[in-house]
């Protein structure tokens, strides 16, 4: 099952994973999205845009109207949202223009510590 782990990690944290993972560090079984706070995390995964990830999640490439179809909401907001998200990494445009999330599971993960 092909997973992404949305995690929040300050910029060097994640190039430091990233430096270990190129030179033959521990292999990581699954792709990594970065987020500095999850303050940020949460600005870009709106409810809205969550629940189209989860329609999208195995889907394979689909056109903007046939994912708000999938989500019964209008293309416009939709199409605002998968803006949102292809800015943040989260989606792929396919060679012909489709709109893809190329994951079978999502896993987020951050930590909350008191202050």
């Amino acid at each position: 099952m092909k997973t992404v782990i949305l995690e929040v990690r300050s910029p060097n944290e994640a190039m430091a994973g990233f430096a270990e993972s190129w030179t033959g560090g521990k292999r990581q079984k699954a792709a990594r999205i970065s987020f500095a706070s999850p303050e940020l995390l949460w600005k870009v995964l709106t409810a809205k845009r969550w629940e189209l990830l989860k329609a999208l999640c195995g889907a394979g490439p689909v056109s903007i109207r046939d994912a708000a179809r999938r989500v019964h909401r209008d293309v416009k907001g939709v199409h605002g949202d998968v803006v949102a998200l292809l800015e943040a990494g989260l989606l792929s445009r396919t060679a012909e223009g489709a709109i893809e999330f190329p994951y079978e599971a999502v896993k987020v993960e951050f930590l909350l510590l008191a202050a």
